[in-house]
C-alpha cells in the first residue's frame, strides 16, 4: 500500500509543479485584471447616456399610428419592445422583434430606414451633450469594443470621436441610426489591463462565443487543478507542532518558502476564485436565465396582437414637452405609454400615477400560471437579491413570489409595470457561488466602502503573493 501513495504523492508533486508553471502566469494576470476591474468596467452604454443623446419628441411630425408602424415593420406578434424617438430631425418608431431582429419605421410617412449614412450619423453624434468637434474616424463591422454578438442586429457602426476631453466615441449603427455603445480613452486604456486579460477578451476568440466560452472553461478548470493540488501539497509539507530544524513550519527557503506559506494562508482564497469564477460561465448549464421567458411576458403582456390600440393624439397626451422617447407595452392586455426624458434618474418622467396596483399583480399571476403568488415585497432599500454594484437597480421596486417548486420571484417597476428580471432557485445560488464568493458582492460590504474595496485588495495581494512566487519558481525550474 506505501509504495501507490508514494506514486500518487510523485504524481501529485509533478502535477502541480509543471500545471504550477503553465497557471501561475494566469493567475497574477487574474489577480491585477480583477484590481483594474473593481474601479473601471467594460464600455457599455447605460440608459441615462443613451436619453442624454435624444432630442425632444417633435410632434408635428409624427402622422403614423404605432399599430400602422407595426404593419410597416411586417411584424406577426407584438415585438419585445416598442419606441417611439428621434432620429435627427424625424421621428421614428424603433422595434425589437422577439429574435432580436431590430426595424426602424419612420413615423412621418411609415417607410423603414435601414440605412444611416455617416452625414445623417455625426448628426446624430453632434446632439450628444458631450460632444465638442465630433468627426468620424471609420466604419467599424466588429472591434474590441464591439466584440459581442449583443451588437449584431446594429453592424455596420460610424466610429465617431466627440472631440471632448474624455476622449469619447459612440458607435453609430449604420443600419438604424441609434447610439449602441460608447467609450472614453480611460476605459480603452484600462481595459487592456483589467476585462481583456480578465476574461481572455481577445477579439478573434470572443467572436466565436462558443470557442470562447469553451476556453474559459478549460483554462479555469486546469487552474482549479492547480490551486487544489497547490493547496494539498502546502498542507502535507506544513508543520505547525514537529517542527523542521530551527523550528521552521516549512522546509524551504526563499522564494520556495513565500510559495509555500502564502499558498497555505491564501490557498483557499485562490481556490474560491478560480472555482467562481468558472461556474460564472455556467458549465454544463447549470444556471438558469435571469430574465423572463418570451411565453411569460406575454402572458403578462396579455396580448401577442401586433396592434396598439392609441392613436398618436393618444400618444401625445400621455407624452409631455420634455419627453424623448416614449416606450410602448401592454399589461394584461391594456396598452401602456412610459415617456423616457433626458435627464430623468427614474424610468419615467411626467407620469401623473403609477400603475395600480391591482392591475399588477393581476398581470404577474399570468407570469406563472400554475402556482399562486406566495408573497409580495414592496422594496424600498436594496438587499442581498436586489443590489447596485457595477449596475443600476431601480427602487422602489415590486417583488412577486410564487409558490412554485423553483420559488420564481420577478421585480416588476411599480411605477411603470415593466417586468425587471426574475429570480428562481438556480439564479439564487448563481448569485452567491459567482457574486457572492468571486466579486464578495456581500450588502454589509458594499454598503460600508471602502471596506469592500480593503478586503478584496487584500485577498487580490495574496493571491497575488502565491502568484508572483510560482512564476519565479517555475522560470528558475525551466532554465
Amino acid at each position: 500500500m506505501a509504495k501507490p501513495l508514494k506514486i500518487l504523492k510523485r504524481w501529485l508533486y509533478l502535477g502541480h509543479r509543471w500545471l504550477g508553471i503553465v497557471t501561475c502566469l494566469l493567475f497574477a494576470i487574474w489577480f491585477v485584471s480583477g484590481v483594474v476591474m473593481m474601479y473601471v468596467g467594460f464600455p457599455a452604454l447605460s440608459d441615462a447616456e443613451r436619453r442624454a443623446g435624444l432630442q425632444p419628441l417633435r410632434w408635428g411630425g409624427v402622422q403614423i399610428s404605432p399599430s400602422d408602424a407595426l404593419t410597416a415593420a411586417s411584424q406577426s406578434r407584438f415585438p419585445q419592445d416598442l419606441r417611439l424617438q428621434m432620429l435627427g430631425t424625424e421621428p421614428v418608431y424603433r422595434v425589437i422583434a422577439w429574435n432580436g431582429a431590430r426595424t426602424v419605421v419612420s413615423a412621418q410617412n411609415g417607410r423603414l430606414i435601414d440605412n444611416v449614412g455617416g452625414k445623417q450619423a455625426l448628426a446624430v453624434a453632434a446632439q450628444d451633450p458631450r460632444a465638442v468637434r465630433p468627426s468620424i474616424i471609420d466604419e467599424v463591422t466588429r472591434d474590441q469594443w464591439s466584440v459581442t454578438a449583443r451588437y449584431d442586429p446594429l453592424r455596420p457602426f460610424h466610429l465617431i470621436a466627440l472631440g471632448d476631453p474624455a476622449g469619447t466615441r459612440l458607435y453609430v449603427s449604420a443600419r438604424t441610426g441609434e447610439v449602441a455603445l460608447d467609450t472614453s480613452r480611460t476605459e480603452r486604456v484600462w481595459n487592456w489591463l483589467g476585462a481583456i486579460p480578465h476574461w481572455i477578451y481577445l477579439t478573434p476568440l470572443r467572436a466565436q462565443a462558443e470557442l470562447w466560452r469553451e476556453v474559459v472553461l478549460w483554462v479555469s478548470g486546469i487552474s482549479i487543478v492547480t490551486a487544489m493540488t497547490g493547496f494539498w501539497i502546502g498542507v502535507l509539507r506544513l508543520r505547525l507542532r514537529d517542527r523542521y530544524r530551527s523550528g521552521r513550519v516549512t522546509p524551504y527557503r526563499g522564494w520556495p518558502a513565500w510559495h509555500h506559506l502564502a499558498g497555505v494562508i491564501g490557498g483557499v482564497t485562490l481556490i474560491i476564485f478560480v472555482v467562481s469564477g468558472w461556474l460564472s460561465m455556467n458549465p454544463n448549464r447549470w444556471f438558469s436565465s435571469r430574465v423572463a421567458s418570451q411565453a411569460k411576458l406575454e402572458r403578462y403582456a396579455g396580448t401577442t396582437e401586433p396592434s396598439f390600440a392609441l392613436a398618436v393624439q393618444d400618444l401625445k397626451a400621455a407624452a409631455c414637452t420634455s419627453a424623448v422617447e416614449l416606450r410602448l407595452y401592454h399589461i394584461g392586455g391594456r396598452p401602456q405609454v412610459t415617456p423616457l426624458c433626458r435627464d430623468s434618474d427614474q424610468n419615467s418622467c411626467c407620469r401623473d400615477a403609477p400603475v395600480p396596483r391591482e392591475r399588477l399583480l393581476t398581470a404577474a399571476r399570468q407570469l406563472l400560471q400554475d402556482a399562486p403568488i406566495a408573497r409580495t415585497t414592496f422594496l424600498e432599500a436594496e438587499d442581498a437579491y436586489w443590489y447596485s454594484h457595477h449596475q443600476t437597480r431601480q427602487l422602489p421596486v415590486l417583488r412577486v413570489e410564487f409558490a412554485d417548486s423553483e420559488s420564481t420571484w420577478f421585480h416588476i417597476d411599480p411605477a411603470t409595470g415593466e417586468v425587471l428580471g426574475g429570480l428562481d432557485h438556480s439564479s439564487r445560488s448563481r448569485r452567491w457561488l459567482f457574486n457572492g464568493l468571486h466579486t464578495l458582492d456581500f450588502v454589509v460590504l458594499l454598503a460600508r466602502r471602502p471596506a469592500w474595496d480593503v478586503v478584496v485588495w487584500l485577498l487580490s495581494i495574496a493571491g497575488l503573493i502565491i502568484s508572483l512566487s510560482g512564476i519565479v519558481l517555475g522560470w528558475r525550474h525551466l532554465r
